[in-house]
Formats: structure tokens, sequence, C-alpha cells
């Protein structure tokens, strides 16, 4: 990349003859041969996109994750031990899991490849001497083409002529303010992309017009060598992903030692035949398996992400929306992300007044106030400045089809332009009054535009702009109050502590100055910008975004730090990163140059504080999120530029502006914002803290299941078989596979708690499977499940004779008895998935009938036990028999108290937090 970098300052600084000669082109550029032979031999002018896997791939790495390996063994020995309605159930489990995992990815896939573009679709070459209109994926090296305001270059290539030419850099620099370009080489210490006579794919001219020769294209443009890199990047594997093959993990290993004790016992205990123990193992190990995980997994996933679309963001991959909501670090762009990425004039400063200008953006939303007050316009002073700000001025005014007025020209140009008719100013009138003669147009050097103007028959008037520090040194007068004076020190020790005072809080100012020179046929460049007459300064900033205050108060609450890295300067970056709240007042902040010279370690001492990066190249971004990472945290990177990219794909999280955002940011990706808000992020953290929330919500549900379902057989081994088997196998699948698995998905659905964002991004240390969860699954809702449901076998006994004759193991009453504990456990669970909804938040609050799913899931468990229970060919299967009105009314007051007891909890718990 380096020897491609020299390649190019060599371009800079060639001689046209020689560079011609080179590329086997001419001024009138290529002909049609020449060119269709090179597009042969080098390929599309196209960036090429992050090979994927191919589709068969990903298709079955939906049937071979940690669960799906567990529950594919699971039914192949059911099978292998002669319950084949298990290994059915359970591989059907598994290829709906499956199904429903690919359609989920493929269709986010879909929808991202929909709104993603590639570079601009046509271009205006000179080929065979001719003009013509090609197909910018058609352009090769040799090539000449033609560039205008507005359009966007569509490789790198070296200039050949301009006319006040500006070129938006910001895709590959960050630079928010446009680059001044110029046909002739004007030396350049820093690095290539600073050449003055070059352009770069995936940039685009904000301004003036241009020619140039074509030196690269495709993946040999600075473009395309991002990108490259950016495919060089390894995606790392998700903390959530990382965590679902940790519980699978746990959860098989637990699973397979009740088997392995239940199978012991059964021997020892009941005197069960190897064969027939080994089939009561496999129940209790099916029964601890979480069937339900990876569809729950994936519905809380996708369910967050249709979300998420609603809120303006694209979530590429279903992982990604939980990693977002674990991130920890915020490495944020400033231009366009939490910026408007729209110059907004907001003071006019004259040696007698400090005007501020309401609105933001380029619409006409605001007016000149002066101490609260609007302005005096008919003060002299600001009527000059606003003359100059109109009449030195390259932007244009048009009105719409929507008979709104628009600008066109650089960003400058165009806040100078509203700020302006904001005064009511009759910009058309002004013109014809003093029409233009002559125009210097700004250049990098100068940092200054001047024009002359007829102002009578003996008189032009010239009137300059430019930076403060290139132009008030040739200011030698000052007009104040409409009177013209020799411009003291004193003054000039005014004017530059005002500008001193607007630079600290972030704000650039362009002065302001004309002066009258008699009439005459041509004025030269060091005539017109000579003895000027100081007038004012014109401040501008590129605002925060609305909503970005809030956003970045909710990530503070959150306790999750934000970054600004950005390639603009450091004065800007500071005072917009206080001003909203990222940082305290007095953040340190480290260029690109001084981070070059950090070592790993004190790089991560800066991390620990209030840091600004700025002025930052594509490796600083990226040595920043590696470092991140290095120390412990998940990091979300945002950017819009291909210079952000590396930094995309390396961060455990990277999200694009799909607005601004070039082609290479959204490839690499994970989520892609359509409104390029930064407020965005802080909703899909929300959805993503939700989405790990809504798992431990089902992993509780379904692990307070398995207490109640293992207890009726813990009764009957422990008691030597007096106790006959009140719960069979086939039963407890019923739970497992049937009559849990609708309520459970209903869980995936459920919205974020009210308090997701008071809370700190869970520790790397924390588990799905944490020690409280463990209790209150196995202690609280199982132990009261399993009391409960052995009351119901028991009662039912005792009814038909209990205990004055022995517990039946066979017949009628033990059909019955079996049914009414299946069907307690079932009623237990409806309870359990409504406490299951908030872990301390009151049900009430959030709603009892505001999640449809669980109501939808509810009414089907009902049906589908009344079906088990009825139906006579399936009552054989399952061990049940039909139940009366009295055993009903039963199940049904079952879930009240249990509900009630758990809210009365949750009121406990609330109460000693806040106390």
């Amino acid at each position: 990349m380096e020897e491609d970098q020299k390649k190019a300052q060599i371009y800079a600084q060639k001689d046209l003859a020689e560079l011609y000669q080179e590329f086997s082109s001419s001024p009138i550029g290529l002909t049609a041969q020449v060119a269709a032979d090179r597009l042969q031999q080098n390929g599309l002018n196209t960036i090429q996109k992050i090979k994927r896997q191919p589709e068969w791939q990903v298709f079955l790495k939906n049937f071979v994750s940690l669960m799906a390996c567990l529950l594919w063994v699971s039914g192949l020995i059911a099978f292998f031990s002669g319950t084949t309605e298990l290994g059915i159930a359970i591989w059907c489990v598994n290829l709906i899991n499956g199904l429903f995992s690919y359609y989920q990815q493929h269709a986010a896939q879909k929808a991202t490849d929909s709104m993603l573009k590639m570079l601009p679709n046509y271009t205006q070459v000179i080929r065979d001497g001719k003009q013509q209109q090609i197909d910018a994926s058609q352009i090769v090296v040799g090539d000449v083409f033609l560039l205008n305001a507005g359009d966007a270059i569509p490789a790198d290539a070296r200039l050949l002529e301009t006319n006040s030419l500006q070129i938006d850099e910001s895709a590959l620099t960050g630079e928010s303010v446009p680059a001044t370009k110029n046909a002739v080489y004007q030396g350049s210490d820093s690095d290539q992309l600073s050449a003055n006579n070059l352009v770069y794919a995936g940039t685009s001219a904000v301004n003036g017009s241009a020619k140039a020769i074509v030196f690269a294209t495709g993946m040999k443009t600075e473009f395309g060598k991002i990108a490259q890199l950016t495919h060089q990047q390894k995606k790392n594997v998700s903390p959530l992903q990382l965590e679902l093959n940790r519980l699978t993990k746990q959860l098989s290993i637990i699973s397979l030692s009740i088997g392995a004790a239940f199978f012991v016992a059964s021997i020892f205990f009941v005197h069960y035949p190897p064969a027939q123990a080994f089939i009561f193992a496999l129940g209790m190990i099916v029964a601890f398996i979480p069937e339900g995980l990876l569809p729950t997994v994936t519905l809380s996933l996708a369910q967050g992400v249709r979300r998420m679309a609603q809120k303006h963001a694209l979530v590429k991959e279903l992982n990604s929306i939980e990693t977002l909501g674990e991130a920890t670090v915020i490495c944020s762009d400033k231009t366009g992300t939490l910026t408007q990425n729209q110059m907004t004039i907001n003071h006019l400063w004259t040696p007698e007044h400090d005007y501020q200008i309401t609105g933001e953006g380029y619409e006409v939303n605001g007016q000149i106030m002066l101490d609260q007050q609007p302005a005096d316009l008919k003060d002299p002073d600001l009527q000059k400045m606003l003359e100059v700000m109109v009449l030195d001025n390259e932007a244009k005014l048009q009105t719409n089809s929507s008979q709104q007025k628009q600008t066109l020209g650089t960003p400058t140009e165009r806040a100078l332009l509203i700020a302006a008719l904001k005064s009511h100013l009759d910009l058309q009138q002004l013109a014809e009054k003093l029409p233009k003669l002559q125009t210097f147009p700004f250049d990098s050097i100068r940092k200054r535009m001047s024009t002359v103007h007829q102002l009578d028959s003996k008189q032009q008037l010239v009137l300059v702009k430019g930076a403060l520090s290139e132009t008030l040194p040739l200011c030698s007068q000052i007009q104040e109050n409409g009177q013209v004076k020799a411009l003291t020190a004193e003054l000039r020790q005014r004017i530059l502590a005002a500008n001193a005072q607007y630079a600290a809080s972030g704000l650039r100012s362009l002065c302001l100055s004309y002066k009258k020179i008699p009439s005459s046929q041509q004025v030269d460049l060091a005539e017109a910008e000579s003895d000027l007459i100081f007038v004012g300064l014109a401040v501008m900033m590129d605002p925060p975004r609305p909503e970005v205050y809030q956003a970045v108060k909710k990530c503070h609450q959150a306790k999750i730090k934000i970054i600004m890295v950005t390639g603009d300067r450091p004065l800007t970056a500071k005072a917009v990163a206080v001003k909203i709240g990222i940082t305290g007042p007095n953040p340190q902040v480290v260029t690109g140059e001084q981070l070059e010279k950090m070592s790993a370690a004190q790089l991560k001492e800066v991390l620990k504080g209030d840091v600004i990066f700025a002025r930052v190249a594509p490796e600083h971004k990226y040595r920043i999120v590696l470092t991140l990472q290095q120390c412990g945290q998940v990091v979300a990177s945002t950017g819009d530029g291909v210079n952000d990219a590396p930094a995309l794909k390396k961060a455990d999280i990277g999200v694009a502006m799909g607005k601004l955002g070039t082609d290479v940011a959204k490839d690499a990706a994970d989520m892609i914002l359509t409104d390029d808000n930064f407020a965005s992020i802080v909703a899909a953290i929300e959805e993503g803290r939700a989405v790990y929330s809504n798992i431990q919500k089902f992993l509780l549900y379904i692990l307070n299941s398995n207490v109640p379902e293992a207890f009726p057989s813990v009764l009957f081994l422990f008691s030597g078989g007096l106790i006959p088997l009140p719960l069979t196998v086939m039963q407890i699948l019923t739970v497992d596979l049937g009559t849990d698995m609708l309520p459970a998905l209903g869980l995936g659905a459920e919205r974020a708690e009210p308090d997701v964002m008071q809370k700190p991004p869970r520790s790397r240390q924390a588990h799905l499977l944490k020690k409280s969860l463990i209790w209150k699954a196995f202690g609280w809702y199982g132990l009261l499940a399993s009391l409960i449901s052995t009351f119901a076998y028991f009662y039912t006994n005792y009814v038909s004779g209990w205990p004055g004759k022995a517990l039946a193991a066979s017949g009628s009453v033990y059909l019955e008895a079996t049914t009414m504990t299946l069907a307690a456990i079932v009623f237990c669970q409806i309870a359990a998935v409504l406490n299951c909804r908030t872990e301390n938040t009151s049900v009430f609050k959030i709603g009892l009938f505001s999640n449809h799913q669980i109501w939808i899931g509810i009414i089907f468990e009902i049906l589908l036990l009344s079906i088990l229970i009825y139906l006579p060919f399936l009552q054989g299967v399952f061990n049940t028999t039909a139940i009366g009105v009295k055993e009903w009314l039963f199940l049904i007051a079952i879930p009240i108290p249990i509900f009630l007891l758990e809210e009365l909890r949750k009121f406990i718990s609330r109460h000693f937090q806040r106390t």
C-alpha cells in the first residue's frame, strides 16, 4: 500500500506529456478500441464486495450448532431405544429451528442487498475526441473525464484543468471542509490524499468544474485499497454466540448427569432392567434439554430486527442486535453522525455588535437577532457584511418542484447565502445593482475568494472573504458604524480575541472585507487583495443533531462510554464533544500524529479517561478499536466513510450510515442506520438488551418446569416404587415439546423493560445461566409447581380412597391422577410465563395483556392439553383420561395465587432496592 501511495505521489508530480505517454492517452482521451481492450484486461471499475459464504453453507450452519447437534443425538438415541414418537418429535423441533433461523437471516440479508448501491452510475468521458456518457464501471486507466459540481468521482485521477474546483473528501479523510483542488501541483509534506491535483473515487465535487485523467480504477483506487483491507479482517464470534455455546455445554452436562443419576437409581431402587432404565433416564435427559432455546433466540432476535427497522436501523445479521446490546464503548464519527453535516452561520460579528442568527441547516428558518431582539437590519456594518456574503459567493439559489428554496454549492457558501436570506435581502436585486465583473476563486494557498463588482461609472467594489489568518493581514482599515478608519493594533487585538473565543467553542470564523477602487478594464489579484477594509466575521459551525443530546445522556445512564474518532480538527471535535455531553469540560484530545507515537500501554491508559481522537487516518481508528477490545470492551464503531471500513469490520458491531455512507462502509458494517442518526444507535442498544433479557426469561420459564417434571420421578425412585410414577416419559415430553413451546416463544417477543437503560452493560464474566436464575427457577417457581402438581396427584388418589387403600398403579384412577399431575404442571406454567415477563417490574405496569403472543401461547397449551385428555387415540399414547368440571375449576384456580405471590415478591424486591 505504501508503494501505491508513492506511485500516486509520482502521478501528482509528473509532467502531463509524460503522463499521456505512460497511459497512451491524450487531451482528447482514448480511442474506443483502446478503452475496450483495457476493460477486457483490467476488469470493471467496481469495488468487490466482501466474499460471503456459499448459500448452502449458510443454510447448513443453522443445523449444526452445539444445541442442534445435541438434539440430533438425543433423537437418534430415542429411535434406537424404541421410542419412535420421541425421536420424531425431537428431530421435527430441530428442523423447524433451523429453517426458521435461516429464513430470518436470508430475509435480513436480502433487505440489506437491495439498499446497497455501488459507485456513480454515469460519467462524462472524452473518447475518439468526442464527449460521451458511459457507465462508471466502464471507465479505464487513461480515460479523460469531465467533472462538474454535484458529480461523484468514478476513479482516482490527475487533474488536467480546473475552475474553482472543490471536492468533498470526507468519505476518505473524515474532513468536513471541502478540499480546494488545482491542476498545478503544489508540494505537500503530508500524505498523498492531500495532493492538491489528485481526485479520488468515492468523493464528489461540490463546486466548480474540471477535466482529469484516470490513473487507477476499481480495487486499485484508494477506495478499493481500504475495501481490500476490510476484506482481510476476520469477524469475531459474537458474545451471544459464545454465550449460547457455553450454555449448551452447561445444559448438556446437567442433563447427562441427571440422566445418569436416574439410570443408576432406577436399577438400584426400582430394579428396572437396564433397557427400561435407559428409556426412563432418556426421558429425564430430554426433559432438561431446552428444545425451544434456538427458536426462542432466533425469534427474539428477529423481533428485535423488525422493531429496529421501524426505528431506522437495518440489521444485516440477527446476532448483531444482541451484540450491540452488550456494547460498553461506542467509537463514533462526528460529521453527519453526531452533527447534521449542514454548515450553519450562527454569529455575525462587527466591532460594535455580536449578532446571533437563529435556525439551523440549509433552510431559511430563523432570523438575525441582537440582544435577544430582532436586529436593526439597516445597520450599515451589517448591510455591508450581508453584501459580501451574497456577492462574493458561487452558491446558487433555486426553487424546487415544491416551490421551496434550495441552495447549491459548498457547505460554507450555502450557509452564507442562507444567513443572508434570513435578513429578507433581495438577492437578484443586489446582483443587478452590483454586477460581477471578475472572480478570483478560492484556493488552499491564499485561503480567500475575491470578486470585483461595478459600483458606479467611476468606481468598482472588491469583496474579499477568507480565513482570518490569511485575510486580516491584508486589511489596513476597518468599518465601524458605517465609518472607515485606520485598523489599529488595539482593534486587531479585539478581532483576534473575538475569533479565539469563537474557536474555543468549536466555531469557525470567516473574515469579510472590501475596498473601493477606480473603474478600470481589469484588476489583477495583487491589486484586488490589498489595502482592504475589515467589516466583520461570519461565524459558523456544523450543528449537532437535536436528538443526539438525549441519546448521549441515555448512553451515560447505561454506563456506555462514547469516544469521538474523527478526521476533523481537534478544536472543532472537542467543542462538539463537550457541547453534546460526550465528555466533560476538559477532555484529552489526541491527534493521529500523536497516536502514532504512543505505545500500546500509553494508548490503553489514554482510553481509560475522557478522550477525543481528531485528524485520524484509517489505521488509527482500527488501532483504537483493537486496543479497546484488548482491554475487554465490547466495541460498537460507527462511520460512513471508506476510512471507517476496517474499524467497522474489526469492531464487535460496525454501524454504517445509510444516507451518506459509502458502499465499502455499508459492506463492512453489521448494521446500517437509514437515517444516519446517532440516536438510532441508542434505540438499537435498548433492543439488544431486551433480546438478551428475553433469552434469560425463556431459560427461567423452561427450567422451572424441569423441577415438577423431575419431582414425580424422584418420589417414584426413592419410594422404591411404592409411589407409582405420577408422570410418564411421554407426559414429560408433552410439557417440553408441546405446551411449553408457544408461550416460551411469546417471551422472545417481550419488549424492553422500562429500566433497561438504567443498568450497566452485562459483564463478560456474567452468563445466561446465572445463580439467581437457577435459584428462582428451581427454588421458587419450580418448588411451587412441584408442590401443587404433587398435591393434584395425591388429592386425586385421596378422593378414590387413599390412604385407606394403596396408591393406584394402573386403571382409571391412575390415569386420572397422572392426567391431573400433567394438567397442574401446565397451569402452573401459565402463571410462570406471566411472571417471567419481568424481573422486578410489576406485570400490571407493562400491561397484563400487552404481549398478545404469550396469550395466544396460553390458549394453545390449554387446547393442546384438552386434545390429549379427550381424544381417545391420544389417551393411550400419553396415559391420559377425561376429567370433569370440578377438576377444571381446580386447574383454572392454580395460576392466580402463583401469579399474585410473585407480584408480592417483586413488590418487596423493588422496596428494598429503593431503600
